[in-house]
Protein backbone atom coordinates (compact mmCIF):
# COMPACT_ATOMS: atom_id res chain seq x y z
CA UNK A 1 0.00 0.00 0.00
CA UNK A 2 2.07 3.36 -1.37
CA UNK A 3 2.06 6.10 1.01
CA UNK A 4 1.86 9.64 -0.75
CA UNK A 5 2.20 11.71 2.20
CA UNK A 6 5.03 13.44 3.13
CA UNK A 7 5.70 13.00 6.80
CA UNK A 8 6.06 9.56 8.54
CA UNK A 9 4.25 7.04 10.07
CA UNK A 10 5.74 8.39 14.33
CA UNK A 11 6.01 5.70 16.62
CA UNK A 12 7.07 6.62 20.44
CA UNK A 13 8.74 3.92 22.26
CA UNK A 14 10.65 1.10 21.43
CA UNK A 15 8.59 -1.38 22.71
CA UNK A 16 7.34 -4.97 21.75
CA UNK A 17 3.73 -3.28 20.87
CA UNK A 18 5.85 -0.61 19.09
CA UNK A 19 8.02 -3.02 17.27
CA UNK A 20 4.61 -5.29 16.33
CA UNK A 21 2.87 -2.33 14.47
CA UNK A 22 5.90 -2.09 12.67
CA UNK A 23 6.32 -5.07 11.41
CA UNK A 24 1.93 -5.60 10.60
CA UNK A 25 2.67 -1.92 8.64
CA UNK A 26 5.18 -3.31 6.33
CA UNK A 27 3.34 -6.52 6.31
CA UNK A 28 0.71 -5.03 5.27
CA UNK A 29 2.17 -3.16 2.52
CA UNK A 30 2.70 0.39 3.76
CA UNK A 31 5.86 1.56 1.94
CA UNK A 32 6.23 4.64 3.52
CA UNK A 33 8.40 6.60 5.96
CA UNK A 34 8.52 4.98 9.23
CA UNK A 35 10.30 6.39 12.46
CA UNK A 36 10.87 5.21 15.46
CA UNK A 37 11.53 6.80 19.06
CA UNK A 38 13.22 5.48 21.92
CA UNK A 39 14.23 6.76 24.87
CA UNK A 40 16.33 3.32 24.88
CA UNK A 41 19.72 3.51 23.48
CA UNK A 42 18.72 -0.48 22.33
CA UNK A 43 17.27 -1.84 19.24
CA UNK A 44 13.99 -3.73 20.60
CA UNK A 45 14.12 -6.17 23.55
CA UNK A 46 12.31 -8.36 25.43
CA UNK A 47 11.80 -7.57 29.27
CA UNK A 48 10.19 -10.92 30.55
CA UNK A 49 13.67 -12.67 30.69
CA UNK A 50 15.36 -9.73 32.77
CA UNK A 51 14.07 -10.59 35.76
CA UNK A 52 14.82 -15.10 34.58
CA UNK A 53 17.22 -16.04 32.49
CA UNK A 54 19.16 -13.05 32.09
CA UNK A 55 19.43 -11.89 35.73
CA UNK A 56 20.64 -15.90 36.47
CA UNK A 57 23.04 -15.21 33.50
CA UNK A 58 21.66 -17.62 31.38
CA UNK A 59 21.16 -16.09 28.31
CA UNK A 60 23.22 -12.45 27.34
CA UNK A 61 22.22 -9.51 25.22
CA UNK A 62 21.82 -11.15 22.05
CA UNK A 63 19.58 -13.70 22.89
CA UNK A 64 16.92 -11.29 23.93
CA UNK A 65 16.67 -9.65 21.06
CA UNK A 66 13.22 -9.18 19.57
CA UNK A 67 14.41 -9.97 15.73
CA UNK A 68 17.13 -12.26 15.40
CA UNK A 69 18.08 -11.32 12.35
CA UNK A 70 18.36 -7.49 12.75
CA UNK A 71 15.56 -4.94 11.67
CA UNK A 72 17.00 -3.68 8.21
CA UNK A 73 14.61 -5.32 6.55
CA UNK A 74 11.98 -3.09 8.02
CA UNK A 75 13.59 -0.21 6.46
CA UNK A 76 12.90 1.88 9.57
CA UNK A 77 14.37 5.32 10.84
CA UNK A 78 15.28 4.40 13.95
CA UNK A 79 16.20 7.37 17.13
CA UNK A 80 17.67 6.27 19.67
CA UNK A 81 18.56 6.95 23.01
CA UNK A 82 16.35 10.55 23.12
CA UNK A 83 12.71 10.58 24.75
CA UNK A 84 9.94 12.66 23.58
CA UNK A 85 9.76 15.75 25.12
CA UNK A 86 5.93 16.80 23.75
CA UNK A 87 3.27 16.46 21.31
CA UNK A 88 1.65 18.87 19.66
CA UNK A 89 -1.44 17.49 18.04
CA UNK A 90 -2.15 20.59 16.04
CA UNK A 91 0.99 21.07 14.08
CA UNK A 92 1.19 17.20 14.42
CA UNK A 93 4.67 17.19 15.86
CA UNK A 94 6.82 15.44 18.14
CA UNK A 95 9.35 16.94 19.99
CA UNK A 96 11.98 15.53 21.03
CA UNK A 97 14.49 16.03 23.95
CA UNK A 98 17.31 17.02 21.92
CA UNK A 99 15.16 19.75 21.02
CA UNK A 100 14.29 18.33 17.46
CA UNK A 101 11.08 18.25 16.12
CA UNK A 102 9.38 15.53 14.29
CA UNK A 103 6.15 15.93 12.27
CA UNK A 104 3.82 12.91 11.39
CA UNK A 105 1.05 11.86 9.43
CA UNK A 106 0.25 9.36 11.93
CA UNK A 107 1.39 8.94 15.49
CA UNK A 108 1.45 5.65 17.53
CA UNK A 109 1.97 5.61 21.38
CA UNK A 110 3.77 2.61 22.20
CA UNK A 111 5.82 4.33 25.21
CA UNK A 112 4.76 1.34 28.27
CA UNK A 113 5.43 1.83 31.63
CA UNK A 114 7.97 3.38 34.17
CA UNK A 115 8.93 1.54 37.22
CA UNK A 116 7.28 3.12 40.67
CA UNK A 117 9.90 4.01 43.09
CA UNK A 118 9.71 4.22 47.07
CA UNK A 119 9.36 8.11 48.35
CA UNK A 120 12.86 7.35 49.97
CA UNK A 121 16.33 6.00 49.29
CA UNK A 122 17.62 7.71 46.19
CA UNK A 123 21.03 8.47 46.15
CA UNK A 124 21.98 4.96 48.31
CA UNK A 125 24.07 2.43 46.37
CA UNK A 126 22.63 -0.90 46.28
CA UNK A 127 19.09 -0.29 45.62
CA UNK A 128 17.32 -0.87 42.45
CA UNK A 129 14.62 -1.01 39.90
CA UNK A 130 14.08 -3.95 37.48
CA UNK A 131 12.04 -2.52 33.88
CA UNK A 132 14.98 -1.77 31.50
CA UNK A 133 17.59 -3.59 30.01
CA UNK A 134 19.88 -0.86 31.45
CA UNK A 135 18.50 -1.59 35.22
CA UNK A 136 19.58 -5.51 34.23
CA UNK A 137 22.58 -5.53 33.84
CA UNK A 138 22.84 -2.71 36.89
CA UNK A 139 21.36 -5.38 39.39
CA UNK A 140 23.58 -8.48 37.57
CA UNK A 141 26.64 -6.75 38.03
CA UNK A 142 25.41 -5.62 42.17
CA UNK A 143 24.52 -9.61 42.58
CA UNK A 144 27.98 -10.66 41.71
CA UNK A 145 29.13 -8.91 45.13
CA UNK A 146 26.00 -9.50 47.39
CA UNK A 147 25.32 -11.78 49.58
CA UNK A 148 21.73 -11.09 50.89
CA UNK A 149 19.07 -9.55 48.76
CA UNK A 150 16.12 -8.23 50.30
CA UNK A 151 13.26 -7.61 47.80
CA UNK A 152 10.29 -4.96 48.26
CA UNK A 153 7.00 -6.42 46.51
CA UNK A 154 5.80 -9.60 46.12
CA UNK A 155 4.14 -9.45 42.77
CA UNK A 156 5.15 -11.25 39.53
CA UNK A 157 8.87 -9.04 38.88
CA UNK A 158 9.37 -9.29 42.88
CA UNK A 159 9.10 -13.25 43.33
CA UNK A 160 10.29 -13.80 39.90
CA UNK A 161 13.83 -11.95 41.22
CA UNK A 162 13.49 -13.62 44.24
CA UNK A 163 13.73 -17.40 42.71
CA UNK A 164 16.10 -15.57 40.38
CA UNK A 165 18.74 -14.42 43.18
CA UNK A 166 17.79 -17.89 45.00
CA UNK A 167 18.77 -20.23 42.27
CA UNK A 168 22.30 -17.88 42.01
CA UNK A 169 22.99 -18.84 45.92
CA UNK A 170 22.34 -15.64 47.49
CA UNK A 171 19.78 -15.07 50.82
CA UNK A 172 16.71 -13.73 49.82
CA UNK A 173 13.90 -12.59 51.60
CA UNK A 174 11.02 -10.54 50.44
CA UNK A 175 8.82 -7.73 52.14
CA UNK A 176 5.25 -7.30 51.04
CA UNK A 177 2.41 -5.26 52.96
CA UNK A 178 -0.59 -7.64 51.57
CA UNK A 179 -0.92 -10.97 53.71
CA UNK A 180 0.25 -13.44 50.67
CA UNK A 181 2.41 -13.10 47.99
CA UNK A 182 0.90 -12.17 44.47
CA UNK A 183 -2.51 -11.76 45.77
CA UNK A 184 -3.09 -9.36 42.56
CA UNK A 185 -2.57 -11.82 40.31
CA UNK A 186 -3.48 -15.38 41.55
CA UNK A 187 -5.16 -14.73 44.53
CA UNK A 188 -4.51 -15.63 48.16
CA UNK A 189 -5.31 -19.40 48.16
CA UNK A 190 -2.89 -19.61 45.42
CA UNK A 191 -0.51 -16.86 46.05
CA UNK A 192 -0.25 -18.55 49.75
CA UNK A 193 1.02 -21.95 47.55
CA UNK A 194 3.08 -20.36 45.14
CA UNK A 195 4.65 -18.52 48.66
CA UNK A 196 5.05 -22.09 50.40
CA UNK A 197 7.02 -23.20 47.05
CA UNK A 198 9.62 -19.78 47.39
CA UNK A 199 9.97 -21.15 51.21
CA UNK A 200 10.61 -24.49 50.24
CA UNK A 201 13.40 -23.56 48.07
CA UNK A 202 15.21 -21.04 51.17
CA UNK A 203 13.23 -17.73 50.37
CA UNK A 204 12.01 -15.64 53.34
CA UNK A 205 8.43 -14.06 52.87
CA UNK A 206 8.21 -11.42 55.27
CA UNK A 207 4.40 -10.51 54.35
CA UNK A 208 1.69 -8.33 55.83
CA UNK A 209 4.25 -5.68 56.41
CA UNK A 210 5.47 -2.53 55.00
CA UNK A 211 8.60 -1.24 54.45
CA UNK A 212 9.23 2.62 56.33
CA UNK A 213 13.22 3.85 55.00
CA UNK A 214 16.57 2.27 54.72
CA UNK A 215 19.80 1.69 56.55
CA UNK A 216 23.05 2.76 55.55
CA UNK A 217 25.95 5.31 54.46
CA UNK A 218 26.60 5.57 50.85
CA UNK A 219 25.42 2.11 50.07
CA UNK A 220 22.33 0.39 51.59
CA UNK A 221 22.62 -2.16 54.28
CA UNK A 222 19.49 -3.19 55.72
CA UNK A 223 15.66 -2.08 55.25
CA UNK A 224 13.31 -0.77 57.72
CA UNK A 225 10.45 -2.29 58.49
CA UNK A 226 6.75 -0.88 59.76
CA UNK A 227 6.77 -2.99 62.55
CA UNK A 228 10.75 -2.01 64.15
CA UNK A 229 12.55 -4.08 62.65
CA UNK A 230 15.42 -3.97 60.32
CA UNK A 231 16.55 -7.00 57.78
CA UNK A 232 20.04 -7.39 57.14
CA UNK A 233 20.93 -6.24 53.16
CA UNK A 234 23.09 -5.61 50.89
CA UNK A 235 21.13 -5.00 47.75
CA UNK A 236 17.90 -3.93 47.52
CA UNK A 237 15.38 -4.84 44.53
CA UNK A 238 11.79 -2.56 44.69
CA UNK A 239 9.24 -3.79 42.60
CA UNK A 240 6.48 -2.06 43.60
CA UNK A 241 4.41 -1.84 40.35
CA UNK A 242 4.63 0.28 37.21
CA UNK A 243 2.70 3.33 36.20
CA UNK A 244 2.30 4.29 32.09
CA UNK A 245 4.76 6.46 30.59
CA UNK A 246 2.51 9.57 30.25
CA UNK A 247 4.28 12.09 31.48
CA UNK A 248 5.60 13.54 27.99
CA UNK A 249 1.68 13.74 27.09
CA UNK A 250 1.00 16.35 29.77
CA UNK A 251 -0.82 19.03 28.22
CA UNK A 252 -1.25 17.92 24.80
CA UNK A 253 -4.81 17.46 25.00
CA UNK A 254 -5.21 13.49 24.40
CA UNK A 255 -7.49 11.86 27.07
CA UNK A 256 -5.54 9.79 30.14
CA UNK A 257 -6.76 8.45 32.69
CA UNK A 258 -4.31 5.72 34.24
CA UNK A 259 -3.06 5.50 30.57
CA UNK A 260 -3.43 6.54 26.93
CA UNK A 261 -7.73 6.49 26.77
CA UNK A 262 -8.29 4.29 23.87
CA UNK A 263 -11.26 2.68 22.26
CA UNK A 264 -11.22 -1.16 21.42
CA UNK A 265 -8.57 -0.48 18.50
CA UNK A 266 -6.15 1.97 19.82
CA UNK A 267 -7.07 5.28 19.08
CA UNK A 268 -7.42 8.06 21.30
CA UNK A 269 -9.28 11.64 21.50
CA UNK A 270 -6.79 12.84 19.53
CA UNK A 271 -7.37 12.62 15.52
CA UNK A 272 -4.40 11.12 13.79
CA UNK A 273 -3.09 9.11 17.20
CA UNK A 274 -3.14 6.35 18.52
CA UNK A 275 -1.60 4.22 21.37
CA UNK A 276 -0.87 0.31 22.16
CA UNK A 277 0.95 -1.59 24.89
CA UNK A 278 1.31 -0.98 28.18
CA UNK A 279 0.64 2.72 28.65
CA UNK A 280 -2.70 2.19 26.35
CA UNK A 281 -6.38 1.19 27.65
CA UNK A 282 -8.26 -0.24 25.40
CA UNK A 283 -12.28 -0.23 26.00
CA UNK A 284 -10.84 0.75 29.55
CA UNK A 285 -8.65 -1.48 30.16
CA UNK A 286 -5.08 -1.55 30.60
CA UNK A 287 -3.09 -4.57 30.70
CA UNK A 288 0.81 -4.78 31.45
CA UNK A 289 0.48 -8.59 29.47
CA UNK A 290 3.56 -9.68 26.54
CA UNK A 291 0.48 -11.12 24.31
CA UNK A 292 -1.54 -7.74 24.54
CA UNK A 293 1.08 -5.63 23.63
CA UNK A 294 1.90 -8.50 20.80
CA UNK A 295 -1.69 -8.27 19.76
CA UNK A 296 -2.94 -4.30 19.95
CA UNK A 297 0.73 -3.65 17.86
CA UNK A 298 -0.62 -5.85 15.47
CA UNK A 299 -4.44 -4.79 15.48
CA UNK A 300 -3.44 -1.30 15.65
CA UNK A 301 -1.34 -1.48 12.67
CA UNK A 302 -3.71 -1.97 10.42
CA UNK A 303 -6.31 0.73 12.21
CA UNK A 304 -3.58 2.93 11.36
CA UNK A 305 -3.76 1.88 7.67
CA UNK A 306 -7.67 1.16 7.47
CA UNK A 307 -8.97 3.54 9.67
CA UNK A 308 -12.34 3.06 11.70
CA UNK A 309 -13.58 0.51 9.35
CA UNK A 310 -10.90 -1.56 11.84
CA UNK A 311 -13.30 -2.94 14.69
CA UNK A 312 -12.38 -3.80 18.30
CA UNK A 313 -9.75 -6.55 19.43
CA UNK A 314 -11.11 -9.67 20.05
CA UNK A 315 -8.60 -10.14 23.28
CA UNK A 316 -8.72 -13.19 25.94
CA UNK A 317 -6.08 -11.84 28.92
CA UNK A 318 -3.08 -14.14 29.11
CA UNK A 319 0.49 -14.06 30.89
CA UNK A 320 2.53 -16.87 32.25
CA UNK A 321 5.60 -16.29 34.81
CA UNK A 322 8.43 -18.60 35.93
CA UNK A 323 9.86 -19.33 39.28
CA UNK A 324 12.09 -21.87 40.14
CA UNK A 325 10.41 -25.12 38.49
CA UNK A 326 6.64 -23.22 38.56
CA UNK A 327 5.15 -22.49 35.06
CA UNK A 328 2.09 -20.52 36.22
CA UNK A 329 -0.21 -19.63 32.71
CA UNK A 330 -2.76 -17.03 34.07
CA UNK A 331 -6.21 -16.58 31.61
CA UNK A 332 -8.24 -14.18 32.03
CA UNK A 333 -8.21 -11.36 34.94
CA UNK A 334 -8.14 -12.32 38.47
CA UNK A 335 -9.68 -10.51 41.28
CA UNK A 336 -10.50 -10.53 44.72
CA UNK A 337 -13.57 -12.46 46.20
CA UNK A 338 -13.36 -14.83 43.21
CA UNK A 339 -14.36 -18.22 43.73
CA UNK A 340 -12.28 -20.95 43.08
CA UNK A 341 -12.23 -24.72 41.93
CA UNK A 342 -8.73 -26.72 41.68
CA UNK A 343 -9.06 -29.17 39.06
CA UNK A 344 -6.41 -31.95 37.84
CA UNK A 345 -4.10 -31.60 40.82
CA UNK A 346 -3.96 -30.08 44.05
CA UNK A 347 -2.98 -27.20 45.97
CA UNK A 348 -2.70 -29.43 49.58
CA UNK A 349 0.46 -27.87 51.21
CA UNK A 350 1.01 -31.30 53.37
CA UNK A 351 0.71 -33.50 50.44
CA UNK A 352 4.52 -34.88 49.39
CA UNK A 353 4.31 -34.23 45.40
CA UNK A 354 6.66 -37.29 44.72
CA UNK A 355 5.40 -40.13 46.84
CA UNK A 356 2.92 -42.27 46.69
CA UNK A 357 -0.45 -43.67 44.72
CA UNK A 358 -0.49 -40.88 41.94
CA UNK A 359 2.10 -38.70 43.09
CA UNK A 360 2.70 -35.59 41.00
CA UNK A 361 6.33 -34.44 41.46
CA UNK A 362 5.46 -31.45 38.78
CA UNK A 363 2.65 -30.45 41.02
CA UNK A 364 0.40 -29.70 37.96
CA UNK A 365 -2.74 -27.91 38.27
CA UNK A 366 -5.71 -26.02 37.49
CA UNK A 367 -7.52 -23.21 39.40
CA UNK A 368 -10.92 -22.19 37.76
CA UNK A 369 -11.82 -18.44 39.14
CA UNK A 370 -15.70 -17.42 38.90
CA UNK A 371 -17.16 -14.13 39.13
CA UNK A 372 -21.59 -13.81 39.45
CA UNK A 373 -21.88 -17.40 37.85
CA UNK A 374 -19.55 -16.75 35.43
CA UNK A 375 -15.74 -18.87 34.33
CA UNK A 376 -13.85 -14.90 34.21
CA UNK A 377 -10.22 -16.52 34.63
CA UNK A 378 -7.81 -19.74 35.01
CA UNK A 379 -4.35 -20.15 36.81
CA UNK A 380 -2.42 -23.82 35.17
CA UNK A 381 0.54 -25.17 36.24
CA UNK A 382 2.19 -27.08 33.80
CA UNK A 383 -0.70 -28.48 32.10
CA UNK A 384 -1.04 -26.48 29.04
CA UNK A 385 -3.77 -28.59 27.08
CA UNK A 386 -5.54 -28.31 29.86
CA UNK A 387 -5.81 -24.90 29.83
CA UNK A 388 -6.30 -24.20 26.27
CA UNK A 389 -9.32 -26.50 26.74
CA UNK A 390 -10.63 -23.40 29.49
CA UNK A 391 -9.41 -20.64 27.37
CA UNK A 392 -12.07 -21.87 24.80
CA UNK A 393 -14.37 -21.72 27.79
CA UNK A 394 -13.67 -17.97 29.05
CA UNK A 395 -13.93 -17.08 24.70
CA UNK A 396 -17.62 -18.08 24.90
CA UNK A 397 -18.19 -16.65 28.21
CA UNK A 398 -19.29 -20.10 29.35
CA UNK A 399 -20.82 -20.59 32.93
CA UNK A 400 -18.58 -21.13 36.37
CA UNK A 401 -20.72 -24.25 37.39
CA UNK A 402 -20.98 -25.71 33.55
CA UNK A 403 -16.85 -25.01 33.38
CA UNK A 404 -16.70 -26.81 36.90
CA UNK A 405 -19.02 -29.59 35.73
CA UNK A 406 -16.69 -30.19 32.38
CA UNK A 407 -13.59 -30.86 34.05
CA UNK A 408 -11.72 -29.19 31.44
Amino acid sequence: MADSTPDPIVVVGGSLAGLRAVEALRREGHDGRIVVVSAEAQMPYDRPPLSKQFLKGDWDEERIALRKDGVDDLDVDWRLGVAARTLDSAARQVELENGEHIAYDRLLIATGTVARRLPFGDGLDGIHLLRTLDDARNLRSDLAQASHVVIVGAGFIGMEVAASCRERGLAVTVVEPLEQPLIRGLGPQLGAWVGERHRERGVTLRCGVGVEGFAGGARVEGVKLADGSTLDADCVVVGVGARPATDWLEGSGIGLDNGVVCDGAGATSLPHVFAAGDVARWDGVRLEHWTSAVEQGTHVALRLLKGADVGPLDHLPYVWTDQFDLRLQIAGEVQPGDVTHVCHGSLDFDTDPGSGPGSDPDRRFIVLFGRNGRLVAAVGNKRPRQLIAVRKLLAVGARFEEAVAQNP
